[in-house]
């Protein structure tokens, strides 16, 4: 479903360029498989190593995924909400600022 939404958007792309309904079909079927490696776990490319993919590294070593867990960037990461004013006036000895 997500493939086939995938491919009309890009087909739809690929047309208004004006290319040749041929091109069209082989611009698109290059789009997909570069989607499909970037989303598929043992089609990514290998952190430590960009000459390798993680299926690659799997392979090399005789291992296979069981499981994984996804992480963003930033993900879980909490910031401290602080009230510069209430701070402030702790540290000058007020028990509560004044109001603005």
């Amino acid at each position: 479903e997500v493939l086939e939404k995938e491919k009309k958007i890009l087909s739809e792309q690929a047309l208004e360029s004006g290319k040749p309904p041929e091109i069209v079909e082989k611009m698109v079927e290059g789009r997909i498989r570069k989607y499909l490696e970037e989303i598929c776990l043992v089609s990514q490319t290998y952190v430590k190593d960009g000459d390798k993919t993680v299926g690659k590294l799997l392979e090399e070593n005789g291992a296979k995924i069981i499981g994984f867990t996804r992480l963003a960037v930033g993900e879980g990461i909490e910031k401290k909400e602080d009230d510069f004013a209430a701070e402030v006036a702790k540290m000058a000895g007020v028990k509560e600022p004044a109001a603005v």
